[in-house]
């Protein structure tokens, strides 16, 4: 008898690490509701991933995309895929039997999902927050631990033996105990690790210098009934990169956020690099909007330092110190807070 998706409907903890096992055990596939939703938007997503509908043998999860380029799709993940992504992340991290894992993003996006799912498919121990708490992660006794990049300043980063990094952009000066890690919901949680695939992932760029992944820990499908991955099994991820010199792969964007101003090609993850070691920015995004005159300019979105009001002109000089005009944006907003999804991804869409 076909299995059937169920909503987890619990915060992180004891009771939602046994729901999932329990899920399993019955030959159900589980879809981790955000806890952060009112209960209209609950049902609403529950009612897009078709909830209570069949789920194929050997479905183990669902997960929504992050919605960072559009509505969130419905990711379905197997338990091969699972226990591949489980075994591939745990070799490449070392970890034994004496480990402990801490879960503390969000269950509902696949990089706080994975941790649980790693632990359970290798034994290892696991602690699950219902949310981040800097206090209770300092307080905990793990040594593995998955977070964001805005989570570092925040706790004591040298009590772990190793820390994941997911999501946004990596700060400066990250601790040397931080590896940094790619990958997509549709992968299952990172599959490049500080530049380097894992072990049965493959990785290529095409002509127009889009990455492509491959591996057993893929998607099966989306939940609507399409699938990204193509015949011989090859992920489009939408993000273009390429190789270094030293051998690892280079992580440039999304594709539909490179930026072209008036014929040059402009990274905003370059631009926001420079811009944030102003002395009046506490935060900074970029992004393209339409002119005219350029076809694009370079627009920043700036959270400014308590007590000061950086002004376009001193952040254009700023830039230009160091970096080729073009790279100097021709718009500032100030804001209070910059649009990022649940795993720091800056949202970037005018």
């Amino acid at each position: 008898m076909a299995g059937r998706l169920v909503a987890l409907d619990l915060p992180g903890g004891p009771d939602f690490i046994e729901e999932l096992q329990r899920i399993w055990a019955n030959g159900d596939a589980a879809f981790p509701v955000d806890q952060r939703f009112p209960e209209l938007a609950k049902q609403q997503a529950c009612a897009a991933m078709r909830v209570g509908a069949d789920v194929e043998p050997g479905d183990a999860l669902v997960v929504a995309t992050s919605g960072s380029t559009g509505s969130p799709k419905g990711v379905i993940l197997t338990h091969d895929a699972v226990a591949a992504s489980a075994e591939a992340t745990s070799m490449r991290l070392g970890v034994d039997a004496g480990d402990h894992w801490l879960a503390c993003l969000p269950l509902s996006h696949v990089g706080g999902l994975s941790v649980v799912t790693r632990a359970l498919h290798t034994g290892t121990a696991l602690t699950a927050l219902p949310v981040f708490d800097a206090a209770a992660v300092d307080a905990s006794d793990a040594n593995l631990i998955s977070l964001v990049a805005t989570a570092l300043t925040r706790i004591d980063t040298t009590k772990f033996r190793t820390i994941v990094l997911g999501g946004a952009r990596p700060p400066a000066g990250r601790p040397t105990n931080a590896v940094t890690t790619y990958g997509l919901t549709e992968t299952g949680s990172g599959v490049v690790y500080d530049g380097i695939p894992l072990n049965g992932v493959e990785v290529k760029i095409d002509g127009d210098h889009e990455i492509a992944l491959r591996g057993p820990m893929l998607t099966r499908g989306y939940r609507n009934g399409q699938s990204p991955v193509t015949g011989d099994g090859w992920l489009l991820t939408g993000d273009l990169g390429h190789w270094t010199a030293g051998g690892q792969l280079h992580v440039e964007g999304r594709k539909g956020d490179l930026i072209i101003c008036g014929g040059e090609n402009i990274w905003p993850e370059a631009v926001e690099l420079l811009v944030a070691t102003h002395p009046d920015v506490a935060d900074v995004m970029a992004r393209g909007v339409d002119d005219a005159e350029w076809g694009q300019v370079v627009e920043v979105v700036v959270v400014p330092v308590f007590g000061r009001t950086p002004d376009l002109e001193s952040v254009r000089s700023h830039v230009k110190q160091t970096a080729p005009s073009y790279l100097a944006p021709k718009r500032l907003t100030l804001v209070e807070s910059l649009p990022r999804t649940a795993l720091g991804k800056l949202r970037r869409t005018v």
